[in-house]
């Protein structure tokens, strides 16, 4: 699987992976999926939101035990952050089977939609439609870099955007959901673990910065007379490292945006991405908002406008306890039990279904890049993990 999954999506020049929502990388990404879902006899459907699923038994039933992950990636992302998932959900159903494992629940393998938000900006849209955390008329608002909105975007590819919205009645079919997940941090490798089960998953948001100045020469405009907004925003990316060190938390600004984005010219507007993420609310809070006060001193020191705009934010995730202790006690009660600082859409789902997650070694901590990697080895021990959790949940 994953030597036919590995091409797709990838870039010569970085060695990353470019599969943006409802571009042609997803679609062959989503051709992939429904080969491997044919090839087990699985039948396969797409929902209203763009969202895969692979079933074995009646998926009407009810009660279903769903795995799965995403297939797309973060501009130049790495080879495992979403796809390990797919790749072990459909392993760990092979395994079952060689095991001859009779089911009393119906199965599901899901690949959900734009989960990373590379293209729109909004991560997790796929299950943020479908559990009613993103409505209909917020999603018709998303646009791409090139303006392209994403019911555009859907229609291109030949899906009804006019269908997407709330599908209450699918999820009121499943009775688990339980997502496999490379780490994206180094808490296992520490521990000397191969596999680790999710406690929570910390308050998060993005939020989008706009500095107005005053666009001018940058040969002949003297420095004091200069309205000059990426002297502001750097001061606002230190900010954001000094407070996040400051509170334990993390803060990040990743992309940025500069016009009329000139070598010689100073720019009349730089727009930059903040992500930030905290253990807790009150924690996150403080800290976005001594970013904010930070960049608003400092705007009023150059003669700069600022607008913070939230776009996003997702609040903590505490994965239920009956379900995480239940899989604790099917893998021997011996797993790690570990929070994370990263999104996911197990942790949209929670408000919905009983959700858990699994976690599979990362050596080195690295995600979101081409260098991200799981050992043969460990991606095993994780299917094998995922089995026992699935006949646990669906067989037993």
């Amino acid at each position: 699987m994953w030597a036919s999954l590995r091409p797709l999506g990838r870039s010569d020049a970085s060695g990353g992976y470019r599969r943006y929502a409802w571009t042609g990388a997803d679609a062959d990404c989503r051709l992939w999926f429904r080969m491997q879902a044919e090839a087990r006899r699985l039948d396969v459907e797409t929902d209203r939101n763009g969202n895969q699923w692979a079933w074995l038994g009646d998926p009407t039933a009810g009660d279903a035990v769903v795995t799965g992950s995403h297939l797309d990636s973060v501009p130049d992302g790495g080879a495992f952050d979403g796809p390990l998932g797919v790749v072990s959900a459909f392993a760990a159903l092979d395994e079952l089977r060689a095991r001859g494992a009779s089911f009393r629940r119906p199965l599901a393998i899901v690949n959900f939609g734009d989960e990373e938000g590379a293209r729109f900006g909004l991560a997790c849209v796929g299950s943020r439609l479908t559990s009613g955390q993103l409505t209909k008329e917020k999603a018709y608002e998303l646009r791409d870099a090139d303006g392209i909105s994403l019911p555009q975007a859907m229609e291109a590819a030949g899906h009804d955007p006019d269908a997407i919205g709330p599908d209450p009645e699918r999820l009121a079919r499943i009775g688990a959901f339980v997502e496999l997940h490379v780490e994206q941090g180094r808490a296992l490798d520490l521990s000397g673990d191969s596999v680790g089960i999710a406690s929570a998953i910390w308050p998060h948001g993005r939020w989008r910065f706009d500095f107005r100045g005053e666009a001018n020469h940058a040969g002949t405009t003297r420095l004091v007379d200069r309205h000059d907004p990426m002297l502001t925003y750097a001061e606002t990316v230190l900010a954001a490292r000094t407070e996040a060190a400051l509170a334990g938390a993390v803060a990040t600004f990743g992309k940025v945006s500069v016009e009329p984005n000139g070598v010689n010219a100073i720019p009349s507007l730089v727009r930059g991405w903040l992500d930030s993420r905290a253990a807790d609310q009150a924690t996150l809070d403080t800290v976005v908002t001594a970013i904010e006060k930070a960049a608003r001193e400092r705007a009023d020191k150059d003669g700069v406008d600022l607008a913070v705009v939230r776009e996003s934010f997702t609040p903590v995730v505490e994965f239920e306890h009956a379900l995480r202790d239940e899989i604790d006690r099917i893998l021997g009660g011996s797993v790690p039990v570990l929070g994370t600082g990263a999104g996911h859409d197990a942790g949209i789902l929670s408000a919905s279904v009983p959700t858990a997650m699994l976690f599979v070694r990362n050596p080195t901590g690295v995600s979101h890049s081409p260098l991200e990697f799981a050992p043969e080895d460990d991606c095993v021990a994780g299917v094998l993990a995922l089995a026992d959790v699935l006949e646990g949940l669906a067989c037993h």
